[in-house]
């Protein structure tokens, strides 16, 4: 099957596309991770096979939070994102009928669990949460499942005293805004320890084979050396790709095909969307995240 689509990814230069029914442009929402221009400029080659496939224009949007893409999906102005897990579960705890879960990336292993990572400068001293204690910690985003939520439950219980309450036993819990930020301030000494996303395989010196650590040594934003590990979640779900339930059926097929055949078509392409080393995308239903969307639904009480 995958033959298939990778050769018909390879002649849609060729033949004309025909118009998708029913839509006149289709958006695509893209999270935070990366500053906004390095994520538009790794998207683009998705725009271009989408617009191919579709023959309408496609336009890409990188909002500044995750609320923005969450807003766009729930108000229609979006018709497609690859969510983290807990984006996922505000989305669908806001409208159950708004986005449909099609594909998830697969890892190297073949699962499709990632990590929350903490992480300090390797010259700190830091290396364990217990030497965290009346330091900055830096988390991401509210609506990011590793930047935040996961974390935010995990952590508490690595040890008795341990509470998310700045000042408490931090001395201080700060938002940096995304990942790459968090990364950029720990690297910096602008704060002492974060948390980021990675799928936690493959050499730390990497960034790991994918996730927001392999990207920020894409590009030249830090490197490893001067880091060091201080915490793992337990493995979490990796976010779905979406799309708008409004969309006509043909569209939705199109889209699933197209980013479930590009691992085939376009290893480059798949690299720049996935956040690294992947074996693409694979099918993925609403029950993945059953257990996300109860835990998010929790810490809302």
């Amino acid at each position: 099957m995958k033959r298939i689509l990778a050769a018909a990814l390879a002649t849609t230069a060729l033949v004309p596309p025909a118009m998708a029914q029913g839509i006149e442009e289709f958006n695509i929402g893209i999270l935070g991770g990366e500053n906004a221009q390095d994520r538009l400029n790794n998207h683009e080659c998705l725009k271009t096979y989408a617009e191919d496939a579709l023959g309408v224009p496609v336009k890409l949007f990188a909002p500044a939070d995750y609320n923005g893409v969450i807003q766009g999906l729930l108000g229609g102005t979006i018709h497609m994102a690859w969510l983290g897990a807990s984006a996922y579960a505000a989305t669908y705890l806001q409208d159950p009928e708004a986005v449909e879960p099609v594909l998830v990336k697969i890892n190297l292993d073949g699962s499709y669990g990632y990590h929350s990572i903490g992480f300090a400068r390797a010259d700190s001293g830091i290396t364990s949460l217990e030497d965290m204690q009346d330091k900055v910690f830096g988390f991401g985003d509210p609506n990011s499942t590793s930047g935040y939520l996961i974390p935010s439950i995990e952590i508490p219980m690595a040890g008795d005293a341990i509470t998310m309450e700045p000042g408490d036993y931090f001395g201080d819990v700060v938002f940096t805004g995304g990942h790459e930020q968090t990364i950029v301030a720990v690297n910096n000494g602008d704060i002492d320890g974060g948390v980021t996303w990675a799928d936690g395989q493959g050499e730390w010196a990497d960034g790991y084979n994918s996730g927001a650590l392999r990207k920020a040594v894409d590009a030249g934003l830090v490197d490893m050396n001067d880091l060091v590990e201080i915490w793992r979640s337990k493995p979490i779900p990796e976010g779905p790709i979406v799309l708008a339930s409004a969309l006509p059926q043909d569209v939705k097929d199109k889209m699933t095909a197209l980013v479930d055949g590009m691992y085939d078509a376009d290893p480059e392409c798949t690299y720049n969307i996935s956040a690294g080393e992947s074996l693409g995308f694979d099918p993925i239903t609403h029950d993945a995240y059953l257990s996300i969307i109860e835990a998010r639904k929790a810490k809302s009480e």
